[in-house]
């Protein structure tokens, strides 16, 4: 990771072999920038008790679900900051691309442990 040089977000993509896997490709301040390709319905419900979760989709459409909402479907170019504390999951029938701003201190499932979660370090190239 290399804070003075452009990314290609795309570019980044395909060194993705994971889905729900998130790598980290910069950081801002104490925020982390990762990217991300999604499919399918992995992630548990969870949240993040003291940090707001911002995702942004590259390509593709993921369905956001945020407890005791209706669900939502965010479309390539689409932003959303889920709050801290709030319950939610996505997923996404076909390959979606997603960035996701967060604070370094972000636990990748919240407080929920599945065998997809990641620590930070498994988050790093």
């Amino acid at each position: 990771m290399n804070n003075t040089q452009v990314l290609n977000l795309h570019q980044e993509s395909l060194k993705l072999k994971d889905y729900f896997s998130p790598k980290i490709v910069s950081e801002v301040n104490d925020q982390y920038v990762k990217i991300a390709k999604i499919k399918g319905e992995d992630i548990p419900w969870h949240n993040h008790e003291n940090e707001d979760e911002l995702f942004y989709i590259i390509d593709g459409n993921l369905l956001m679900e945020i407890e005791n909402q209706p669900s939502f479907t965010m479309n390539t170019g689409d932003l959303f900051v889920v709050p801290k504390g709030i319950n939610h999951r996505v997923s996404a029938t076909e390959d979606c691309l997603i960035m996701l701003i967060e604070t370094k201190s972000t636990k990748h499932t919240g407080d929920v442990i599945t065998s997809i979660t990641k620590s930070i370090d498994n988050q790093k190239y």
